[in-house]
């Protein structure tokens, strides 16, 4: 497996966390992957095999692209031989305004627009094994959409500071750090991502939760909650299991493992 991680232009950094590119093969038959909650929405463009997703009892091809909003629960993809990802990881607070889209809450999204001209060009540069080019020219057509879009200093400041906390930080903090009431903050939150700043913080925290299990599958589940702000262990274990559909000791133990096999989809972002 390749992965690969580029950050965004200054222009950018306030609607993009990064881009980033996945390159996996896996093998003539038919596999699955599980994609893990976190606090991003991403556009993903995909090349070589098709890449799809449980539906009424059978698969379902996704088209390329398609978007990947907050998800509140594992998601499993399956895919065969060759799949390569390019992918840009918005905010939720941002991707819809970006790309001029109402706002909604489908974990998996298929949607309609001039972004998806990009996949057959992208798709010779990929061919050809021109990863930097494709990623540029995924930069500049989001730089061309960024500079149509007017900066929303109140979600920007509410965004930054959610960010800085990791998710830990009560609502009315975040509100006052975007010199809003909590009322005028939620109305604009919601209306821009789908979602409330305390829906997207909760997920913020149990990225940092699972991120810090990946990385380091012996922490101390206690000390976690402490350290990220949950009431109690009880409290992380149960938002943990609501996001991930395990516990935190069964996801640290399956984590040992994967690494031990090398046999783990890169979604641990910096």
């Amino acid at each position: 497996m390749q992965h690969q991680e580029f950050e965004p232009p200054e222009e950018l950094r306030d609607a993009i966390k990064c881009f980033w590119y996945n390159r996996r093969d896996f093998g003539e038959k038919q596999s699955s992957f599980e994609v893990v909650p976190d606090g991003y929405a991403e556009i993903i463009f995909y090349f070589g095999s098709t890449c799809s997703i449980s539906y009424n009892e059978g698969l379902q091809p996704l088209p390329s692209p398609f978007m990947m909003g907050l998800l509140n629960q594992p998601v499993l993809f399956y895919a065969k031989n060759r799949l390569e990802v390019i992918g840009i990881r918005c905010f939720p607070w941002t991707v819809f305004d970006l790309l001029g889209l109402p706002a909604g809450k489908d974990g998996v999204r298929i949607f309609e627009h001039p972004v998806t001209l990009l996949q057959s060009t992208l798709n010779k540069l990929i061919n050809a094994n021109k990863i930097d080019e494709a990623v540029a020219q995924v930069k500049q057509y989001f730089l061309n959409a960024r500079s149509r879009v007017a900066t929303d200093s109140m979600l920007f400041k509410a965004g930054v500071a959610m960010r800085e906390a990791n998710g830990t930080m009560p609502v009315s903090q975040v509100a006052a750090a975007a010199h809003a009431t909590v009322r005028t903050l939620e109305r604009n939150f919601k209306q821009s991502s789908g979602y409330t700043v305390k829906d997207v913080s909760a997920l913020m925290r149990f990225e940092q939760v699972r991120n810090r299990l990946w990385l380091y599958p012996d922490s101390n589940i206690a000390g976690l909650a402490h350290e990220l702000g949950y009431a109690d262990q009880s409290h992380l274990s149960r938002e943990f299991k609501r996001y991930s559909g395990t516990t935190p000791a069964a996801f640290a133990r399956n984590a040992m493992k994967g690494k031990q096999g090398n046999n783990f989809v890169a979604f641990v972002q910096s």
